[in-house]
């Protein structure tokens, strides 16, 4: 066993800095639908959502075992490789993140990753089977069946609710699946430590196995573990406001039901993969939960030119990390001057998008939705065009509206009327 060398420490410090910047980036797929509802605090979520994090990142290392010795083969891979893909990952993280847009952090990876192997030793380095059945197809499967799970839940969860015929009853209910978005919200962090924290520990193992201080094969050591469920924790802490934003409110409305069945099938999906040892993104998983429960509200609307961006995002991760990865892999076989340069031009670029992030920044209080207030106890967002133009063509129900199936007697800003008796139809409520 070899000491580990500069270039190796470097290694593993970019690499949980991209552990980091995966916590804050995916901080959305676990809680942006929990704070939608007003379920919880933002910051009560984030906090949660950290801990669950790191308690996954102990229950398995199957996904770590796939980035570490099957996507890209150890013969012959040089430390600088690693450096190099990293450098692309976490450059397109920061750009997304500063569009608000729940690219998927794990394709971003295996992106930088495939690019700098192939620049510096072409592509029979890549394992292409491996790439197609544990990356590509749960790529396409796994937005898809979460999203067409999320569908289901939700109609069954509204069809069993239809029975509600009283303004108590629904907000009984309501409690009810807010109460159980917390726990299912809870095992989607759980799930997303056991599924992202992994990656890293895979990506540190890499390296060491390149830098000969572990063998092929070997497992991810205890304090690999433990960096990178910190890592993950502490940016998940931190909270990717913008993304949940964009999950929260800017994919589609969503109700207590509808968050908790998208919540549970995303989990569902992403434990699975799991133990499987499918790398998929947990992003893309959660995002199809959530469209596919804003399609199983009856008169739900998923903002589709929202959902375009983000497949066009999608799409791009992988290649467009790919060519970052691979620019900087040709940088470093020039040898330290090259490394230095590298590194470099990963500060600059970092701190140039938070810089540009600081122009419009989005905190805690920017993600609660207008309907949270009394719940969540904090400050509500003003009504988007979107939602303004909605509700002028659909107003909010009255009490009198209230025998209606919970599909329309669930909205949250209907009037109650005084003395709890009817109100005049003809008389229009003020809200």
């Amino acid at each position: 066993m070899e000491h580990i060398t500069l270039l190796l420490a470097i290694v593993i410090v970019t690499a949980l800095v991209f552990d980091f910047t995966n916590g804050f980036h995916d901080t959305a797929n676990a809680m942006a639908t929990t704070i939608s509802t007003g379920a919880l605090r933002p910051k009560t979520a984030v906090a949660m959502s950290a801990v669950l994090n790191l308690v996954g990142a102990f229950l398995s290392v199957e996904v770590a075992k796939t980035i570490s010795g099957g996507i890209i083969n150890e013969d012959g891979l040089r430390t600088e490789v690693i450096f190099a893909a990293l450098v692309g990952a976490i450059l397109w993280n920061l750009l997304t993140w500063l569009v608000g847009l729940p690219s998927s952090s794990s394709h971003a990876l295996f992106g930088g990753l495939i690019g700098a192997a192939v620049m510096s030793a072409g592509w029979s380095s890549v394992n292409g089977g491996t790439v197609v059945t544990k990356v590509l197809l749960p790529a396409v499967a796994a937005p898809i069946v979460a999203g067409l799970a999320a569908l289901l839940a939700t109609r069954l969860t509204y069809r069993i609710g239809g029975k509600i015929r009283n303004e108590a009853q629904e907000k009984a209910t309501a409690k009810g699946y807010r109460a159980g978005q917390i726990a299912s919200a809870g095992l989607v962090s759980l799930a997303h430590g056991t599924n992202d924290a992994q990656k890293t520990m895979g990506i540190i193992t890499l390296a060491l196995v390149t830098g000969g201080v572990l063998h092929p094969g070997a497992n991810p050591p205890v304090w690999v573990i433990v960096s990178a469920g910190m890592a993950i924790a502490l940016g998940t802490y931190l909270g990717g406001w913008r993304i949940i934003r964009t999950m929260g409110s800017g994919l589609t409305d969503l109700r207590p039901p509808q968050g908790f069945a998208a919540q549970t099938s995303a989990a569902t999906v992403i434990l699975a993969s799991s133990h499987l040892g499918f790398s998929l993104s947990t992003t893309q998983s959660c995002s199809g939960a959530v469209m596919g429960a804003g399609l199983g509200r009856q008169g739900g609307v998923v903002r589709w030119s929202t959902a375009t961006r983000m497949f066009v995002a999608w799409g791009l991760t992988l290649p467009a990390a790919g060519l970052v990865g691979a620019g900087a892999e040709l940088l470093t076989k020039q040898g330290t001057w090259g490394v230095v340069v590298v590194a470099a031009l990963l500060v600059l670029g970092s701190g140039s998008i938070w810089l540009l992030s600081r122009r419009k920044p989005v905190g805690h209080g920017d993600v609660a939705p207008a309907d949270a207030g009394a719940v969540a106890g904090v400050p509500a967002e003003p009504a988007g065009v979107v939602t303004t133009a909605i509700a002028a063509v659909s107003p909010p129900p009255t009490v009198a509206q209230a025998t209606a199936p919970l599909a329309a007697a669930s909205v949250v800003t209907a009037v109650p009327a005084a003395s709890g008796t009817p109100q005049d139809p003809a008389r229009p409520a003020t809200v």
